[in-house]
């Protein structure tokens, strides 16, 4: 009775062992795509710190024009997008993988190149700065927001090129594409926020 009852009892779990080795897939996204995410994810955060942790009031409202974003407004813009990009990533990540996209997607290159292009871009209304946050609370803001984003990214066991958003459109991106559109919005805009601590008229 005693081998009658370990028999039943391991057999199952050999079986689900066996199963899970039998079923596995090799994933799409690395740990080299993972480190080269957190790395860029981080890079960004710290440049942006740099760039604005010792401002003053007077610095963070500076605007070039009256039809220019302070740099507070800059970086609360780019706090909301790191709200929205973590929506679409949780969205993705937790729908079903489509690997097969692949084959018809574009370019990481299409991605890198766009964000970072000279023309200028037009932000949408849903990410449009209100204004509401002074100063160095854009950074809190923004900051935590992305501590959050690269926890999950060094945790998470989801193939982030496997899955993607939008999948009815013609080039639906891959999770780890909108993470080169998250990290490299934060480059496109470190340039915008140079060119204003450059201005002849910034308050020293």
């Amino acid at each position: 009775m005693k081998k009658l009852l370990f028999t039943l009892l391991v057999l199952p779990r050999m079986f689900v062992y066996g199963q899970t080795e039998s079923d596995h897939t090799p994933k799409l996204w690395t740990e080299a795509d993972r480190t080269y995410t957190v790395d860029n994810m981080v890079r960004t955060r710290n440049e942006l710190v740099k760039e604005t942790e010792h401002l003053t009031p007077e610095q963070w409202a500076f605007r070039e024009s009256p039809d220019r974003w302070s740099i507070g407004e800059i970086v609360e813009h780019l706090a909301l997008w790191e709200i929205i990009w973590a929506r679409e990533v949780s969205m993705g990540s937790r729908s079903t993988p489509q690997p097969e996209l692949n084959k018809t997607s574009r370019p990481d290159s299409y991605y890198t190149d766009y964000i970072m292009e000279e023309a200028p871009h037009v932000s949408p209304d849903f990410s449009r700065p209100t204004g509401f946050i002074r100063g160095k609370d854009n950074l809190t803001f923004f900051v935590k927001l992305r501590d959050q984003t690269i926890q999950f990214i060094q945790t998470t066991q989801a193939d982030m090129r496997a899955h993607f958003e939008l999948t009815a459109t013609p080039n639906p991106r891959n999770m780890h594409q909108v993470y080169l559109f998250q990290w490299g919005h934060v480059d496109r805009h470190l340039k915008q926020i140079r060119k204003v601590k450059a201005h002849p008229n910034y308050p020293k």
